[in-house]
């Protein structure tokens, strides 16, 4: 079930203001694999850490730069269509086809979400984040021991939505069952009171027989029947105005019309005014009428007026008798609802211990359908937890890891068992891992280092990136604990990843950053900080220095720039193969 390849979204502009160490940077991010390097502490993590706000992290107002009031962390991303409906149908502003995303943090620990110019909160901005970035760093990797989340990744990879929805509808429905069958056993306890009180609701409604948005209306022409003299009054004076026999409005404008009918065929411009003026005379010599119309319908009347007070009373008081919630509006509406239910509802309650048997077979009809599904489910998690198993170590062994091994176990609970289904099916995943040829095969979270976990988590990546709607991948401490050979081959799988989605690292490490289609270096100024000037994109000799930088912390050396530049080439070689 491998889905073919589906366009993504992706990040191409970073803005930030007063976070941390950064005063003031703008960054653009091109297709690719994006690496930032630069000395300890000149603030590379701190793109992570606008990457999270702009996505929806916890605001803090520790990480506003010394001296400033707020931070300030702008993204701009190029949507999909599937993510553009989604951004649109919340009233979200795009411009070709470009979202976006604003977080301000004050001192106050006050915070602002700007989505597409509409406010919004970091929830509804974090439902949609994720199939924009994945961010990993070492917190992200220990997410991954997670059950949950192996179940999810293993689900990713087998793409079989159409089961997982199969087995929700009919999870929902046998859900849907149960509570029903649960609320009807406890209302037979006391059948008799219930079907009293049912049939009081609808007796009054049937007496009452409100209709949808009455009460509105009944308002509405309350209002109107109550200021007939002050309507009158005010609607005399603007007549009295506009058809004055003195000095008539209508009058004057019709003179300066004909005055301008005659100048008319002179001049294109003045045409199209004079058409306006015409317009103008003819809308307000209709709306005159109109007014004249309704001065001449407005009539007291006194028994309508009381037929209208006598009704409102009426549907108040069948509101305040068995209307729910204090907005009367929407009590009204909901009663008008129960009421119509509520034949379905006495037929269940007189049908008695006889109905619940019927709703009891039904469920075991639908709890048949929800064990087939279930196990469909389950059948293809087992299929596919071998194929996903078998990739991801043989990507560990391209991370230089060659001994070691991931077994993806699929455990279902007992099919006969309703307490077995959850809304996510019967099934328990565990990734179990090994770093040694015969070693125990254990939890991954108790068999990997922080560094094995960085490494598996990429090494999943790869495998699932053909499939998955995220656009942009972020890493940082991908490299923790590897250098060398280890090191280059990190760099290699996360260019393959970029050809499959836009991939962002944070490094340290010139066997890495070597692998680039750009390169990013954040300096900072003798003041400590950083702005605009000090992240820059190197090329050619300017990576070259960088790079011998990363190997031997002398950039300046002629033997560490040959090292880089071999480095490179060696890169530059192995890239040219990957593709062709």
């Amino acid at each position: 079930m491998v889905a073919s390849k589906i366009e993504k979204s992706q990040l191409t502009e970073l803005t930030i203001r007063g976070l941390g160490v950064i005063d003031s940077a703008e960054i653009e991010i091109g297709s690719g694999l994006t690496v930032i390097t630069g000395e300890t502490g000149a603030g590379k993590t701190m793109v992570l850490t606008a990457l999270n706000l702009i996505l929806g992290a916890k605001a803090d107002p520790e990480l506003i730069r010394n001296g400033e009031e707020r931070l300030v962390v702008t993204g701009k991303f190029k949507l999909n269509g599937a993510l553009t409906e989604k951004i649109e149908e919340v009233g979200a502003f795009l411009e070709d086809g470009e979202l976006l995303i604003s977080r301000t943090v004050n001192n106050g620990g006050k915070s602002k979400m700007i989505l597409g110019g509409l406010a919004t909160t970091a929830t509804q901005v974090n439902s949609f984040g994720e199939e924009l970035i994945e961010i990993h760093a070492q917190s992200s990797s220990i997410r991954l021991s997670k059950p949950a989340v192996q179940r999810e990744l293993l689900d990713s990879y087998a793409n079989h939505s159409d089961l997982m929805l199969g087995y929700e509808k009919e999870f929902q429905l046998f859900n849907e069952n149960l509570k029903r069958i649960v609320q009807l056993r406890s209302q037979l306890q006391a059948r008799d009171l219930e079907i009293a009180k049912i049939e009081t609701l609808v007796k009054d409604y049937e007496k009452v027989a409100p209709k949808k948005d009455e009460l509105t209306q009944v308002e509405s022409e309350i209002n109107k029947l109550g200021s007939v003299e002050e309507l009158s009054s005010g609607i005399a004076k603007v007549l009295a105005i506009i058809n004055s026999d003195d000095d008539s409005v209508i009058s004057a404008i019709n003179s300066g019309k004909k005055s301008l009918d005659s100048l008319s065929g002179k001049d294109l411009e003045l045409d199209k005014l004079i058409e306006k003026f015409a317009d103008f005379s003819y809308e307000l010599g209709e709306t005159s009428s109109g007014l004249e119309r309704y001065l001449v319908s407005l009539e007291a009347d006194p028994l309508r007026f009381d037929a209208l007070q006598a009704r409102k009373s009426e549907l108040n008081a069948f509101i305040k008798k068995y209307g729910k919630g204090e907005d009367r509006e929407l009590a009204f509406a909901g009663l008008i609802e129960e009421a119509k239910s509520a034949e379905i509802r006495l037929q269940d309650l007189r049908g008695g211990d006889v109905r619940l048997a019927e709703i009891e077979d039904e469920n075991a009809a639908v709890f048949a359908k929800l064990q087939k599904a279930g196990w469909a489910l389950s059948d293809s998690r087992t299929k596919f937890a071998k194929v996903l198993a078998a990739k991801i170590t043989e990507e560990l062994a391209h991370l230089a890891m060659p001994n070691s091994r991931i077994e993806i176990q699929v455990d279902s609970a007992e099919k006969d068992l309703v307490s077995s289904y959850s809304a996510s099916g019967i099934d328990e995943v565990f990734f179990n891992f090994t770093s040694h040829k015969d070693g125990k095969m254990l939890a991954l979270n108790k068999a990997a280092s922080g560094g094995e976990l960085s490494r598996v988590m990429l090494a999943i990546e790869v495998v699932l990136a053909a499939n998955s709607p995220i656009g942009t991948y972020i890493f940082d401490e991908v490299d923790a604990g590897v250098g060398g050979k280890a090191a280059v081959e990190v760099g290699r799988r996360l260019a393959l990843l970029s050809q499959s989605a836009q991939v962002v690292v944070v490094t340290h490490l010139a066997q890495v950053a070597s692998w680039a289609n750009s390169h990013l270096v954040v300096t900072k100024n003798e003041s400590g900080s950083v702005t605009q000037s000090n992240i820059s994109i190197v090329k050619e000799s300017e990576r070259k220095r960088e790079i011998a930088r990363l190997l031997s912390g002398q950039e300046d050396s002629v033997t560490a720039q040959q090292h880089a530049g071999e480095l490179l080439d060696l890169v530059a070689q192995a890239r040219t193969e990957m593709i062709g």
